[in-house]
């Protein structure tokens, strides 16, 4: 037989060159597209492939209704009428002359500052005492986080209920204790809704502030407080000499995050008083949806959530450069 050649029922044939030829391609290719994966997962281009998923989301589910809410606040749209017609700034200089606008705004910012500066003051010192190392502590470092993690729903029904005139609790505990003349329906008054919704932030909110806070108070190195100790430096100095630089830029962290969460939400206001009474507890996200599902103005709608944006924008970028500041320090 021949170099080269096969024998196939006694005959002998020339293909084993051909198939040489086969194998190597396959071989080839398939190194190529080895190098290609290889390069395109090890290369400077794999950064960009994995966060390309992140990417596609925010930019559907995150850029499209925001450059459409921006086109819209520029047009007279409204779920009345078909036809769309573009009005220029005039959405937005009605909202120089707009009352409700300007109530609004205000409520939120009442509502805003003083449910975060409530929330980081009680959440402070609640971590300060869960970190305490006493028998049983552990019991209330798990159910410290009960109160988050209870839907809005419930958090309002359950306040709702309990300030219910005569037999609510905050009304029993009054009469029990000789205050009957201060009974009242505390969601229904002018004077007392919003403390209430406040109320209600605080509630939910300040163990989340204690639990992130506890545990940056438990990455100090305890040789920091026993070398404190040895110089003789009590409670309070260790408090702010050692603890509370260490946990100031998870603390500023927590409060941008809730005045952004806070100045959105629109649960805890549409749930419990619809913005009343008389428009008492009224917030921007609230006025933004009578705006749209009641009137059906939706440019004008989108012209108030457009200013919204705007301001928290600005809010959070001013926290972020004073907290890099602080950092820096």
């Amino acid at each position: 037989m021949k170099s080269g050649t096969w024998r196939i029922s006694g005959r002998e044939t020339s293909s084993l060159p051909l198939f040489n030829t086969e194998v190597m391609g396959v071989a080839a290719r398939r190194t190529r597209g080895r190098r290609f994966w290889s390069n395109l997962v090890n290369g400077p281009a794999a950064r960009y492939l994995f966060i390309l998923p992140t990417i596609l989301f925010i930019l559907i589910f995150l850029g499209y209704p925001l450059v459409q809410s921006i086109y819209i606040s520029f047009t007279d749209a409204s779920l009345l009428r078909p036809d769309v017609n573009h009005v220029g700034l005039k959405n937005y200089a009605q909202l120089l002359s707009d009352r409700l606008f300007w109530l609004s705004l205000r409520h939120s910012f009442q509502l805003t500052f003083t449910a975060v500066a409530l929330q980081a003051i009680l959440g402070l010192g609640l971590a300060v005492l869960l970190n305490q190392k006493v028998p049983g502590i552990q019991i209330f470092r798990n159910i410290a986080l009960v109160t988050w993690v209870i839907p809005i729903a419930a958090t309002v029904v359950l306040f709702s209920f309990a300030a219910t005139p005569e037999y609510g609790l905050f009304n029993v505990l009054l009469k029990q204790i000789g205050l009957g003349d201060l009974q009242r329906y505390w969601f229904g008054n002018r004077d007392t809704a919003m403390w209430m919704i406040i109320l209600m932030h605080v509630w939910r909110n300040a163990p989340f502030y204690a639990l992130a806070l506890l545990a940056a108070m438990q990455a100090i190195p305890q040789t920091l407080y026993e070398a404190a100790q040895v110089d003789g430096a009590n409670a309070w100095t260790r408090f702010w000499v050692i603890t509370f630089p260490y946990i100031r830029y998870t603390l500023g962290v927590m409060i941008v995050l809730h005045v952004i969460f806070t100045f959105n939400n629109f649960e805890f206001v549409f749930l419990s008083t619809g913005g009343g009474p008389v428009r008492a507890t009224e917030v921007l996200p609230t006025y933004i949806f009578e705006q749209s599902w009641q009137y059906y103005r939706l440019g004008y709608a989108a012209a108030i959530g457009v200013a919204m944006m705007l301001i928290l924008l600005t809010i959070t970028l001013i926290s972020v450069r004073l907290m890099e500041r602080a950092r820096r320090s």
